[in-house]
Protein backbone atom coordinates (compact mmCIF):
# COMPACT_ATOMS: atom_id res chain seq x y z
CA UNK A 1 0.00 0.00 0.00
CA UNK A 2 1.50 3.39 -1.20
CA UNK A 3 0.86 6.52 1.06
CA UNK A 4 -1.24 8.84 0.49
CA UNK A 5 -0.34 11.83 2.42
CA UNK A 6 2.35 13.72 4.06
CA UNK A 7 1.95 14.34 8.20
CA UNK A 8 3.60 17.72 8.86
CA UNK A 9 4.20 18.57 12.40
CA UNK A 10 4.80 22.43 13.72
CA UNK A 11 7.32 22.24 16.37
CA UNK A 12 7.97 25.89 17.64
CA UNK A 13 5.18 27.08 15.62
CA UNK A 14 2.85 25.17 18.53
CA UNK A 15 4.47 27.44 20.84
CA UNK A 16 2.63 30.84 19.91
CA UNK A 17 -0.73 32.35 20.91
CA UNK A 18 -3.08 33.99 19.20
CA UNK A 19 -1.19 34.61 15.90
CA UNK A 20 -0.26 30.97 14.99
CA UNK A 21 -2.60 31.05 12.53
CA UNK A 22 -0.70 34.09 10.54
CA UNK A 23 2.70 31.21 10.92
CA UNK A 24 0.61 28.54 10.02
CA UNK A 25 -0.60 30.13 7.12
CA UNK A 26 3.05 31.61 6.03
CA UNK A 27 4.52 27.71 5.96
CA UNK A 28 1.74 26.83 4.38
CA UNK A 29 2.40 29.14 1.64
CA UNK A 30 6.22 28.12 2.14
CA UNK A 31 5.31 24.65 1.04
CA UNK A 32 2.72 25.55 -1.51
CA UNK A 33 6.01 27.39 -3.31
CA UNK A 34 8.57 24.53 -2.95
CA UNK A 35 5.86 22.14 -4.03
CA UNK A 36 5.22 24.25 -7.06
CA UNK A 37 5.88 21.68 -10.02
CA UNK A 38 3.68 19.31 -8.26
CA UNK A 39 0.18 19.95 -9.42
CA UNK A 40 -1.55 17.50 -8.20
CA UNK A 41 -1.01 17.96 -4.43
CA UNK A 42 -2.80 19.88 -2.01
CA UNK A 43 -2.34 20.89 1.37
CA UNK A 44 -4.72 21.16 4.44
CA UNK A 45 -3.47 23.27 7.21
CA UNK A 46 -4.79 22.68 10.77
CA UNK A 47 -4.00 24.32 14.24
CA UNK A 48 -1.56 21.55 15.35
CA UNK A 49 -0.98 19.74 12.10
CA UNK A 50 -0.81 19.80 8.48
CA UNK A 51 -0.68 17.46 5.62
CA UNK A 52 -0.03 17.19 2.04
CA UNK A 53 -2.30 15.15 -0.29
CA UNK A 54 -0.30 13.64 -2.39
CA UNK A 55 -3.15 12.46 -5.08
CA UNK A 56 -0.96 9.98 -7.02
CA UNK A 57 2.27 12.02 -6.71
CA UNK A 58 5.19 10.28 -5.59
CA UNK A 59 6.46 10.95 -2.12
CA UNK A 60 10.29 10.80 -2.42
CA UNK A 61 10.73 13.91 -4.26
CA UNK A 62 8.58 15.81 -2.20
CA UNK A 63 10.11 14.45 1.14
CA UNK A 64 13.58 15.76 -0.25
CA UNK A 65 12.63 19.35 -0.60
CA UNK A 66 10.65 19.40 2.75
CA UNK A 67 13.43 18.75 4.67
CA UNK A 68 14.59 22.19 4.00
CA UNK A 69 11.99 24.27 4.85
CA UNK A 70 11.69 26.14 7.90
CA UNK A 71 8.78 26.12 10.70
CA UNK A 72 8.56 22.26 9.87
CA UNK A 73 9.87 20.26 13.20
CA UNK A 74 9.07 16.86 11.45
CA UNK A 75 6.76 15.30 9.08
CA UNK A 76 6.15 11.66 7.98
CA UNK A 77 4.55 10.15 5.22
CA UNK A 78 1.45 8.33 6.29
CA UNK A 79 -2.17 6.27 5.21
CA UNK A 80 -5.17 7.97 6.81
CA UNK A 81 -7.84 5.00 7.47
CA UNK A 82 -11.03 5.09 9.57
CA UNK A 83 -11.77 4.73 12.61
CA UNK A 84 -12.29 1.41 12.34
CA UNK A 85 -10.30 -1.07 14.57
CA UNK A 86 -9.84 -3.98 11.83
CA UNK A 87 -8.93 -2.01 8.84
CA UNK A 88 -6.43 0.17 10.70
CA UNK A 89 -5.13 -3.33 11.50
CA UNK A 90 -5.07 -4.50 8.15
CA UNK A 91 -4.13 -1.11 6.97
CA UNK A 92 -0.85 -1.13 9.56
CA UNK A 93 0.40 -5.01 8.42
CA UNK A 94 -0.15 -4.01 5.09
CA UNK A 95 2.83 -0.94 5.55
CA UNK A 96 4.96 -2.95 7.48
CA UNK A 97 5.02 -5.96 4.88
CA UNK A 98 5.84 -2.87 2.50
CA UNK A 99 8.96 -1.53 4.50
CA UNK A 100 10.15 -4.94 6.44
CA UNK A 101 13.02 -6.67 5.68
CA UNK A 102 14.47 -10.05 7.14
CA UNK A 103 15.56 -9.43 10.48
CA UNK A 104 14.22 -6.15 11.07
CA UNK A 105 12.79 -5.40 14.65
CA UNK A 106 9.76 -3.43 15.11
CA UNK A 107 7.61 -1.68 17.67
CA UNK A 108 4.75 0.06 17.94
CA UNK A 109 3.65 3.83 18.81
CA UNK A 110 0.48 4.48 19.83
CA UNK A 111 -0.96 8.24 19.83
CA UNK A 112 -4.21 9.02 21.00
CA UNK A 113 -5.48 12.22 20.57
CA UNK A 114 -9.27 10.89 20.44
CA UNK A 115 -9.86 10.08 23.98
CA UNK A 116 -13.18 8.33 22.82
CA UNK A 117 -11.52 5.34 20.95
CA UNK A 118 -12.46 2.55 22.09
CA UNK A 119 -9.00 1.38 22.95
CA UNK A 120 -6.29 3.23 25.40
CA UNK A 121 -2.80 3.58 24.30
CA UNK A 122 -1.33 0.59 25.93
CA UNK A 123 -4.08 -1.43 24.53
CA UNK A 124 -3.38 -0.12 21.05
CA UNK A 125 0.47 -1.18 21.27
CA UNK A 126 -0.54 -4.69 22.70
CA UNK A 127 -3.47 -5.26 19.84
CA UNK A 128 -1.40 -3.64 17.05
CA UNK A 129 1.87 -5.78 17.79
CA UNK A 130 -0.26 -8.60 18.34
CA UNK A 131 -1.77 -8.23 14.88
CA UNK A 132 1.85 -7.98 13.26
CA UNK A 133 2.90 -11.18 14.99
CA UNK A 134 0.62 -13.35 14.53
CA UNK A 135 0.84 -12.40 10.63
CA UNK A 136 4.94 -12.59 10.72
CA UNK A 137 5.99 -14.73 13.33
CA UNK A 138 9.17 -14.62 12.55
CA UNK A 139 9.58 -10.84 13.30
CA UNK A 140 11.30 -9.62 16.43
CA UNK A 141 10.10 -6.58 18.79
CA UNK A 142 12.83 -3.90 20.26
CA UNK A 143 10.83 -1.10 22.32
CA UNK A 144 14.37 0.53 22.48
CA UNK A 145 16.00 0.80 19.74
CA UNK A 146 13.38 -0.60 16.83
CA UNK A 147 14.35 -0.73 12.83
CA UNK A 148 10.87 -0.03 12.67
CA UNK A 149 8.44 2.08 14.45
CA UNK A 150 4.94 2.20 13.51
CA UNK A 151 3.37 4.80 14.11
CA UNK A 152 -0.71 4.57 14.76
CA UNK A 153 -2.11 7.63 15.64
CA UNK A 154 -5.70 8.35 16.08
CA UNK A 155 -7.28 11.57 15.65
CA UNK A 156 -10.50 12.74 16.03
CA UNK A 157 -11.67 13.22 12.32
CA UNK A 158 -9.13 9.53 11.12
CA UNK A 159 -6.43 7.17 11.80
CA UNK A 160 -3.18 7.96 10.22
CA UNK A 161 -0.33 5.06 10.23
CA UNK A 162 3.02 5.56 8.96
CA UNK A 163 6.40 4.13 10.12
CA UNK A 164 9.01 6.62 8.78
CA UNK A 165 9.72 10.08 10.43
CA UNK A 166 12.14 12.45 9.04
CA UNK A 167 13.55 15.84 10.54
CA UNK A 168 12.86 19.24 9.77
CA UNK A 169 15.04 21.95 9.65
CA UNK A 170 13.01 23.46 12.38
CA UNK A 171 13.05 27.35 12.75
CA UNK A 172 10.18 29.76 11.89
CA UNK A 173 8.08 30.01 8.33
CA UNK A 174 9.86 32.20 5.91
CA UNK A 175 8.59 35.51 6.02
CA UNK A 176 6.53 34.98 9.41
CA UNK A 177 9.86 37.63 10.81
CA UNK A 178 9.30 40.56 8.06
CA UNK A 179 12.12 41.06 5.02
CA UNK A 180 15.92 42.07 5.17
CA UNK A 181 18.39 42.35 2.90
CA UNK A 182 21.19 40.30 2.36
CA UNK A 183 24.52 41.66 1.93
CA UNK A 184 25.83 38.21 -0.44
CA UNK A 185 29.12 39.04 -1.14
CA UNK A 186 30.19 35.59 -2.82
CA UNK A 187 32.76 34.02 0.59
CA UNK A 188 31.54 31.51 2.95
CA UNK A 189 30.49 33.49 5.50
CA UNK A 190 27.32 35.69 3.62
CA UNK A 191 25.65 32.49 2.64
CA UNK A 192 25.23 31.04 6.30
CA UNK A 193 24.01 34.04 7.55
CA UNK A 194 21.35 34.04 4.87
CA UNK A 195 20.49 31.02 5.98
CA UNK A 196 20.16 31.46 9.57
CA UNK A 197 18.27 34.36 9.11
CA UNK A 198 15.96 32.62 7.02
CA UNK A 199 15.40 29.71 9.60
CA UNK A 200 14.78 32.47 11.52
CA UNK A 201 11.86 33.37 9.89
CA UNK A 202 13.11 36.51 7.81
CA UNK A 203 12.38 36.86 4.22
CA UNK A 204 15.50 37.76 2.28
CA UNK A 205 16.61 39.54 -0.89
CA UNK A 206 20.18 39.83 -1.57
CA UNK A 207 22.41 42.36 -2.96
CA UNK A 208 25.83 41.77 -4.16
CA UNK A 209 28.41 44.81 -5.81
CA UNK A 210 30.13 43.79 -9.02
CA UNK A 211 32.34 45.85 -10.40
CA UNK A 212 33.93 44.67 -13.88
CA UNK A 213 36.54 44.41 -15.45
CA UNK A 214 38.14 43.61 -12.00
CA UNK A 215 35.79 41.17 -11.26
CA UNK A 216 34.77 38.55 -14.02
CA UNK A 217 31.35 37.14 -15.24
CA UNK A 218 32.35 34.01 -13.36
CA UNK A 219 32.32 35.70 -10.19
CA UNK A 220 28.92 37.12 -10.92
CA UNK A 221 27.50 33.59 -12.01
CA UNK A 222 29.31 32.62 -8.18
CA UNK A 223 27.40 34.71 -6.47
CA UNK A 224 23.59 33.89 -8.55
CA UNK A 225 24.58 30.02 -7.50
CA UNK A 226 24.96 30.89 -3.95
CA UNK A 227 21.15 32.71 -4.48
CA UNK A 228 20.09 29.60 -5.82
CA UNK A 229 21.40 27.44 -3.15
CA UNK A 230 19.41 29.08 -0.58
CA UNK A 231 15.72 29.99 -2.82
CA UNK A 232 15.40 26.26 -2.31
CA UNK A 233 13.94 26.94 1.09
CA UNK A 234 11.41 29.01 0.15
CA UNK A 235 10.93 28.69 -3.79
CA UNK A 236 13.16 31.71 -4.75
CA UNK A 237 15.49 34.69 -3.78
CA UNK A 238 15.52 38.32 -5.03
CA UNK A 239 18.85 38.98 -6.11
CA UNK A 240 20.19 43.08 -6.61
CA UNK A 241 23.37 43.37 -8.74
CA UNK A 242 24.89 46.83 -7.88
CA UNK A 243 27.44 48.46 -10.29
CA UNK A 244 30.48 49.28 -7.92
CA UNK A 245 33.34 50.10 -10.53
CA UNK A 246 32.73 53.75 -10.36
CA UNK A 247 32.41 53.75 -6.53
CA UNK A 248 35.43 51.94 -5.83
CA UNK A 249 37.69 53.97 -8.34
CA UNK A 250 37.18 57.08 -6.45
CA UNK A 251 37.69 55.90 -3.32
CA UNK A 252 41.14 55.01 -4.59
CA UNK A 253 41.67 58.33 -5.34
CA UNK A 254 40.05 60.31 -2.79
CA UNK A 255 40.80 57.95 0.53
CA UNK A 256 44.25 57.50 1.89
CA UNK A 257 44.74 53.63 1.21
CA UNK A 258 44.67 52.40 4.67
CA UNK A 259 40.96 53.51 5.48
CA UNK A 260 39.87 53.22 1.89
CA UNK A 261 38.34 48.90 3.45
CA UNK A 262 36.67 51.27 5.69
CA UNK A 263 34.64 54.03 3.09
CA UNK A 264 34.18 51.09 0.96
CA UNK A 265 31.84 49.36 3.74
CA UNK A 266 30.31 52.52 4.84
CA UNK A 267 29.04 52.97 0.80
CA UNK A 268 28.17 49.50 0.76
CA UNK A 269 25.59 50.07 3.56
CA UNK A 270 24.24 53.36 2.66
CA UNK A 271 23.33 51.68 -1.04
CA UNK A 272 21.61 48.48 0.94
CA UNK A 273 19.83 51.00 2.92
CA UNK A 274 18.41 52.76 0.02
CA UNK A 275 17.74 49.32 -1.20
CA UNK A 276 16.24 48.23 1.52
CA UNK A 277 13.75 51.45 1.73
CA UNK A 278 12.87 50.93 -1.93
CA UNK A 279 11.94 46.97 -1.52
CA UNK A 280 10.25 47.58 1.62
CA UNK A 281 13.31 45.68 3.78
CA UNK A 282 13.23 46.01 8.16
CA UNK A 283 16.91 45.16 8.45
CA UNK A 284 20.29 44.39 7.21
CA UNK A 285 22.05 41.20 7.57
CA UNK A 286 25.48 40.63 7.11
CA UNK A 287 28.09 37.51 6.99
CA UNK A 288 30.32 39.04 9.72
CA UNK A 289 32.11 37.90 12.38
CA UNK A 290 34.33 39.93 15.03
CA UNK A 291 37.64 39.58 15.08
CA UNK A 292 37.77 37.36 11.63
CA UNK A 293 39.24 39.89 9.23
CA UNK A 294 40.46 43.96 9.56
CA UNK A 295 36.66 45.13 8.42
CA UNK A 296 35.40 43.22 11.54
CA UNK A 297 36.72 44.73 14.46
CA UNK A 298 34.52 46.51 17.10
CA UNK A 299 36.03 49.95 15.76
CA UNK A 300 35.66 48.93 12.46
CA UNK A 301 31.85 47.92 12.59
CA UNK A 302 31.07 50.87 15.18
CA UNK A 303 32.78 53.23 12.31
CA UNK A 304 30.49 51.78 9.10
CA UNK A 305 27.16 51.25 10.96
CA UNK A 306 27.59 55.36 11.69
CA UNK A 307 26.17 55.85 8.24
CA UNK A 308 22.84 54.18 8.73
CA UNK A 309 20.02 53.71 11.82
CA UNK A 310 18.65 50.90 9.93
CA UNK A 311 19.06 47.60 12.47
CA UNK A 312 21.91 45.56 11.60
CA UNK A 313 21.72 41.03 11.92
CA UNK A 314 25.04 39.96 12.47
CA UNK A 315 23.82 35.69 12.95
CA UNK A 316 27.78 34.26 12.84
CA UNK A 317 29.04 37.59 15.25
CA UNK A 318 30.03 34.73 17.91
CA UNK A 319 30.64 32.32 15.31
CA UNK A 320 34.73 30.43 14.79
CA UNK A 321 35.53 29.98 11.41
CA UNK A 322 35.25 26.17 11.58
CA UNK A 323 32.15 26.38 12.86
CA UNK A 324 30.63 28.27 9.75
CA UNK A 325 32.38 26.02 7.53
CA UNK A 326 30.47 23.51 8.88
CA UNK A 327 26.90 25.22 8.44
CA UNK A 328 28.32 26.19 4.51
CA UNK A 329 29.20 22.34 4.29
CA UNK A 330 25.64 21.25 5.67
CA UNK A 331 23.60 23.49 3.34
CA UNK A 332 26.12 22.91 0.35
CA UNK A 333 27.49 26.51 -0.30
CA UNK A 334 30.74 25.29 0.77
CA UNK A 335 32.28 24.25 -2.77
CA UNK A 336 30.56 27.24 -4.96
CA UNK A 337 32.13 29.74 -2.37
CA UNK A 338 35.45 28.78 -2.93
CA UNK A 339 35.48 28.68 -6.54
CA UNK A 340 38.69 31.02 -7.22
CA UNK A 341 36.82 33.93 -8.79
CA UNK A 342 37.26 37.86 -6.51
CA UNK A 343 34.44 39.75 -5.54
CA UNK A 344 34.96 43.74 -5.36
CA UNK A 345 36.36 43.48 -1.87
CA UNK A 346 39.08 41.58 -2.51
CA UNK A 347 40.00 43.27 -5.44
CA UNK A 348 40.37 46.15 -3.94
CA UNK A 349 42.00 45.66 -0.74
CA UNK A 350 44.48 47.22 0.39
CA UNK A 351 48.00 46.27 1.76
CA UNK A 352 47.63 47.38 5.28
CA UNK A 353 44.17 47.80 6.05
CA UNK A 354 43.07 49.89 9.76
CA UNK A 355 42.12 47.44 11.84
CA UNK A 356 40.98 49.98 14.77
CA UNK A 357 39.90 53.19 12.41
CA UNK A 358 38.89 56.35 13.89
CA UNK A 359 35.51 57.89 13.17
CA UNK A 360 36.12 61.08 12.83
CA UNK A 361 39.19 60.91 10.28
CA UNK A 362 37.19 58.82 8.41
CA UNK A 363 34.45 61.28 8.21
CA UNK A 364 37.03 63.51 7.28
CA UNK A 365 38.67 62.05 4.42
CA UNK A 366 35.05 61.20 3.21
CA UNK A 367 33.73 65.00 3.53
CA UNK A 368 36.11 65.81 0.61
CA UNK A 369 34.04 63.87 -1.97
CA UNK A 370 30.48 63.96 -2.71
CA UNK A 371 29.59 60.73 -2.79
CA UNK A 372 25.73 61.28 -2.88
CA UNK A 373 25.12 61.07 -6.76
CA UNK A 374 27.47 58.23 -7.08
CA UNK A 375 25.39 56.28 -4.38
CA UNK A 376 21.76 57.40 -6.56
CA UNK A 377 23.16 56.31 -9.93
CA UNK A 378 24.52 52.74 -8.25
CA UNK A 379 21.07 52.47 -6.84
CA UNK A 380 19.24 53.36 -9.72
CA UNK A 381 21.25 51.26 -12.58
CA UNK A 382 21.15 48.06 -10.08
CA UNK A 383 19.96 44.78 -11.82
CA UNK A 384 17.63 42.32 -10.50
CA UNK A 385 16.80 39.12 -11.21
CA UNK A 386 14.74 36.38 -9.50
CA UNK A 387 16.70 33.33 -8.40
CA UNK A 388 14.68 30.25 -8.59
CA UNK A 389 15.49 26.51 -7.95
CA UNK A 390 16.85 25.01 -10.74
CA UNK A 391 14.80 27.21 -13.09
CA UNK A 392 16.27 29.81 -15.58
CA UNK A 393 16.87 33.51 -14.25
CA UNK A 394 14.29 35.92 -15.03
CA UNK A 395 14.89 39.51 -14.97
CA UNK A 396 12.60 42.02 -13.80
CA UNK A 397 10.20 39.74 -13.67
CA UNK A 398 6.89 38.60 -11.16
CA UNK A 399 7.94 40.11 -7.71
CA UNK A 400 7.64 36.84 -5.80
CA UNK A 401 7.21 38.78 -2.45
Amino acid sequence: MIYDRILIRYGEISTKGRNRKQFVDKLRRSIKRVLHDFPDVKIEAQRDRMFILLNGEKSEEIIERLKDIFGIQSFSPAMKVEKDLHAMKEAALSLFKNVYSEGKSFKITAKRADKEFELDTNEINQEFGGHILKNMPNVKVNVKQPDINLVVEVRKEASYISCENYKGAGGLPAGSSGKAMLMLSGGIDSPVAGYLSMKRGIEIEAVHFYSPPFTSERSKQKVIDLAEKLSRINGGVALHIVPFTEIQQLIQKQIPDNYTMTTTRRIMMRITDELRKKYEGLAIVTGESLGQVASQTMESMYAINEVISTPILRPLITMDKADIIDIAQEIDTHDISIRPFEDCCTVFVPSSPKTKPKLEKVQHFESFTDFESYIAKAVENTEKIVVKPNVALEKEMEDLF
